[in-house]
């Protein structure tokens, strides 16, 4: 019976890094979309999706039974979770991505794995294993393979800068450290009732820039199909899919929640081949193997 729910543990946690991944890729055209458009700056869709998570989830809250509080005790572990996986993950990489090449940004996005390996075995004590490390490895290649034989649809800058590079490493350490140190804690809490106050305080540290980032939008001006993308983005990509990781946090290691970075590349050139802006090709369908099979490698945990 413990196998049995174990496996389910297991199942339910990848369906559920891969459905908030899978809305990621599908995020990168709508957050492009947003920018081409220019009537809405990239700090007012940071805030418009912190502030809108933040009601979702504690409407959700609200509605829901019972009512689960965090301790005192907690709130400013929760605060610091907040600042890396919600605030400087997001704001580092609006940074960066425009003094970075799609083609770098993507490359610098793949160490996350990596970089959680290594947090997670200093911070929790997680074994390195040799299926671990060989998943990572077979996957990175995978990625690599796409990433330069794939039509890009991340928009970027035209060369890459110093501070675009740093700007990426902040970005991957910050996740990486809050998917690698906070497990504990998220197990701790129901998803909702975690997820409410992390998008409280990630809303509490963007108000300094709101204003001025509302003040630099037109919204009125905004068209139709770019304003119901702007409420996928704040919807799916932000409420539904923030809501997913901790699921899978709860149910598996940081390590295989962060590879589910490399789906993001296969969803990119899934929604190319379907749009026409590119074509499939026997490497391309290996290269997505290599992904999904060292996905698989890294939920391997040998008994000791």
């Amino acid at each position: 019976m413990h196998s049995e729910n174990h496996n389910r543990d297991i199942l339910v946690g990848n369906l559920a890094c891969f459905t908030a991944y899978a809305i990621f890729g599908f995020n990168i055209i709508s957050c492009k979309n947003i920018a081409l458009d220019g009537n809405i700056t990239p700090m007012a869709l940071f805030c418009l999706r912190s502030f809108g998570a933040t009601v979702l989830f504690w409407l959700w809250s609200l509605l829901s039974a019972p009512k689960e509080q965090v301790a005192w005790r907690d709130l400013g572990k929760v605060a610091l979770a907040s600042f890396l996986g919600l605030f400087m993950t997001q704001l580092s990489f609006l940074f960066a991505i425009t003094q970075c090449t799609a083609i770098d940004a993507s490359i610098l996005s793949t160490l996350s794995p990596i970089a959680t390996l290594v947090i997670s075995a200093i911070v929790l004590k997680e074994r390195i294993t040799w299926s671990g490390v060989s998943g990572i490895a077979l996957s990175l290649v995978g990625v690599f393979i796409l990433i330069f034989n794939c039509v890009s649809i991340r928009s970027g800058a035209d060369s890459t800068s110093l501070f675009g590079i740093l700007g990426m490493l902040v970005n991957t350490l910050c996740f990486a450290s809050y998917v690698g140190i906070f497990k504990p804690l998220i197990q701790k809490y129901p998803v909702v009732t975690f997820m409410k106050w992390m998008f409280l305080f990630s809303s509490l540290m963007s108000l300094p820039f709101a204003f001025s980032a509302f003040r630099a939008s037109d919204l009125s001006a905004v068209p139709t199909g770019v304003l119901w993308q702007v409420v996928y983005v704040v919807v799916c990509a932000t409420f539904i899919a923030y809501f997913l990781i901790p699921v899978g946090q709860k149910r598996m290691r940081p390590v295989v929640v962060c590879m589910y970075t490399y789906v993001q590349p296969v969803i990119a050139m899934v929604i190319a081949l379907i749009i026409g802006l590119d074509h499939l090709t026997p490497l391309k369908v290996a290269a997505c193997l290599l992904v999904f099979i060292g996905v698989g490698l890294v939920n391997f945990v040998p008994k000791k």
